[in-house]
């Protein structure tokens, strides 16, 4: 074992507990997209490009890192490991996934299997790849209508944003979205989600503030019937610090939704702030026991060097990452491919 792996793994067993909440400030909805990207927001030339870009800060912490410790390296040794290990825990990688990526490269090594710089960079893109892989799913749509997909975390990792982003995807797609206002405890939450229905030009139903959460879905998806909607996308309130009650009002928004189709929610979104680097864990693994996750939204990751926390999400919580937030614009939210963005965090061409 590698010395960091020789530790107990007292910090990975003492999850970080999720910040507590703060009531941030109502986030301004972004410049819409130029003119021209509302119609291509999925697959399209220059997006590597883009994503390159966003990811500039965490490949500066690791691809950028690894060029450096690799310069003028003559041979692949153990003591060269040792300090991708430390480079790896410091992208916020984690304790696992770095492990195993340890464990696969010290093998080859031994096998004399690795023997230059491209050799190893190429095993090291495999192996991230594969950790990203090993669990992912890309979202798609269930033959349901609507098709009804609640949207959690915590406030202020861009929870309405995302919502918004998702609208307006979805609707370039030819889809018919309609947003549900949940999230009933904070009124700025209610007020950005009608600035982004009204960019969109796609519906917003809402109560006042206080209002009851699951009342407000069931009109969400009665609108919806009523008026040949076939995506609805709802909000959710954002508090951790009270489980039990944040618990029950995710029961009772799933007893109301199965009286119009028992199968749904038909998916369950966790959005994750990058930046929150490993705490990211435990917000998953809280909120994993209130909800029925299906997937993760990983954002805000031109923002923060933490992007290597999607390897720990990967590795941990059994989740896949279906869609991942580089930049302001509609189509900085991105369906998420691993193999992507494992080049683009290390600096490769496209896969």
């Amino acid at each position: 074992m590698f010395r960091f792996l020789r530790k107990k793994r007292a910090a990975e067993a003492s999850e970080l507990d999720p910040q507590p909440e703060v009531e941030a400030a109502p986030e301004a909805p972004e410049e819409s997209a130029k003119a021209g990207d509302e119609g291509d927001l999925g697959e399209g030339a220059g997006l590597f490009g883009r994503l390159r870009s966003g990811l500039a800060r965490s490949r500066g912490a690791l691809g950028d890192s690894l060029g450096t410790l690799l310069l003028g390296k003559k041979e692949i040794d153990e003591s060269l490991l040792e300090a991708l290990e430390t480079q790896l825990l410091m992208a916020d990688v984690g304790l696992e996934a770095t492990e195993a990526v340890l464990e696969r490269l010290s093998a080859r090594v031994k096998r004399r299997a690795l023997n230059d710089e491209d050799a190893l960079l190429g095993e090291l893109a495999e192996v991230l790849s594969e950790i990203l892989g090993a669990r992912h799913v890309p979202f798609s749509f269930a033959p349901a209508e609507p098709f009804v997909i609640l949207v959690v975390g915590v406030n202020g990792v861009g929870k309405t944003t995302t919502i918004g982003k998702l609208a307006q995807r979805f609707k370039a797609a030819g889809r018919r979205p309609l947003l549900a206002a949940g999230d009933t405890f904070r009124a700025a939450a209610v007020e950005q989600l009608k600035q982004w229905g009204a960019r969109a030009d796609v519906p917003v139903i809402a109560q006042g503030e206080g209002a009851d959460s699951a009342s407000v879905l069931f009109d969400a998806v009665s609108a919806a019937r009523a008026r040949g909607a076939d995506v609805v996308l709802a909000d959710t309130a954002g508090r951790l610090h009270n489980k039990g009650h944040l618990m029950e009002e995710l029961a009772k928004v799933v007893r109301i939704l199965k009286r119009f189709d028992e199968a749904a929610p038909h998916a369950v979104l966790l959005v994750l702030d990058a930046g929150t680097g490993q705490n990211a864990l435990a917000q998953a693994k809280t909120f994993s026991e209130v909800a029925p996750l299906t997937g993760l939204v990983l954002t805000k990751l031109d923002g923060t060097a933490k992007g290597g926390v999607a390897f720990a999400l990967a590795k941990q919580s059994g989740l896949p990452i279906q869609f991942i937030g580089v930049g302001e614009q509609a189509n900085d939210l991105r369906p998420f491919e691993p193999r992507s963005f494992v080049a683009a965090l290390l600096g490769a061409e496209a896969p």
